[in-house]
Parts: structure tokens; sequence; C-alpha cells
């Protein structure tokens, strides 16, 4: 509990401090990049592209529904918050939650990025929308799929890879 407690506070510490000063921060939105002035050595635009593509593999495994691909992607203690569900927390339950959604549906959906910025060399976090076509399995009824999606990146340090912290998203079609 003292991990998942210790990246809970940095997380909020490093998304707050960002909140109030928000210089030295890289921002891409909507295919555009634009980067502020920064006394330090570290280049917040430079670690944009890399966050950009584990959100295109997260993507792609989605689509493929292959959680294997799916399930590394997300840091050990991260968190999957899927609508209308509990908390997964750990990659165990990830895995788990995972293996039950894409054991009832396969998802055809396109990701847009809305806006990626790097907070710091280990902090990042996406905002994107997805939109596609959701096919139940139980009965091959094909459903149009929309959600909006918030995803809080990251990493041991600025050399590793970029993964999934916490992901949250929720529907923009609701189905009535």
């Amino acid at each position: 509990m003292t991990t998942h407690t210790s990246l809970q506070t940095r997380l909020l510490t490093t998304l707050l401090t960002t909140m109030v000063v928000a210089s030295g921060c890289a921002t891409m939105t909507k295919g555009a990049s634009t980067m502020s002035t920064t006394s330090t050595a570290f280049d917040p635009a430079a670690h944009v592209a890399s966050a950009t593509t584990l959100l295109r593999s997260y993507e792609a495994g989605l689509n493929a529904a292959n959680v294997d691909a799916i399930v590394p992607l997300y840091a050990e203690d991260g968190v999957f918050m899927a609508q209308h569900r509990e908390p997964a927390i750990g990659r165990a339950a990830i895995e788990a939650a995972y293996r039950e959604i894409l054991g009832a549906i396969r998802l055809d959906i396109r990701f847009e990025i809305d806006e990626v910025v790097v907070v710091s060399p280990t902090v990042a976090y996406a905002r994107t929308r997805s939109n596609g076509t959701t096919t139940i399995l139980a009965n091959g009824a094909k459903v149009t799929e929309g959600n909006q999606e918030l995803f809080v990146l990251v990493r041991r340090d600025a050399a590793s890879a970029w993964t999934i912290g916490r992901y949250i998203f929720s529907t923009t079609r609701p189905r009535g």
C-alpha cells in the first residue's frame, strides 16, 4: 500500500503544481506542439512522441482484443477505471477486467488525441476521444461507440518507457 500511496501523492503533487505553474510543460494539441522555455535540462517536448506512441499501442491492443499486449502498457500499480465498474488496481486486476470486457465485446475504434502534456520527466497526461463500433459477441449486434478518456502516464525515470498509471473513460454516446 505504501508504493500505491507514494505514487498517488507524487501524482497529485505534480498535477497540482502544474495547474499553478504551467511553465516548462510541453503540450501536443491536435497535431500541434508548443513548448514554453525553461531553465532546466529537461525538454518536455522531446517526450510527447513517446507518450503518444504508448496511446497508439493501447488503441491497437484494444482493436485486436489483445489483453497480453494491453496489460504490460500499465504500470505495476496502474488503475483502470472503466465506466460502471469498480476500479481495477494492479496488473492482475487490470488483466482480469480486460479479459472479462474483451470476452464480451470487440472494438473497432480510433483515438483522437486532443492533448498530451508532459508535466515532468516521470508524469504526463493525455486527453483523448474515441469513436467507432462495438460488436457484442453474444449476439453479433454492432453499436456505435464513442468515449472520452483521460490517461495519466508515468515512468520510473526519464529513460524508462511511459506506462499507463491511471486510465478512466466515459461514454459520449449513451445507450438508451
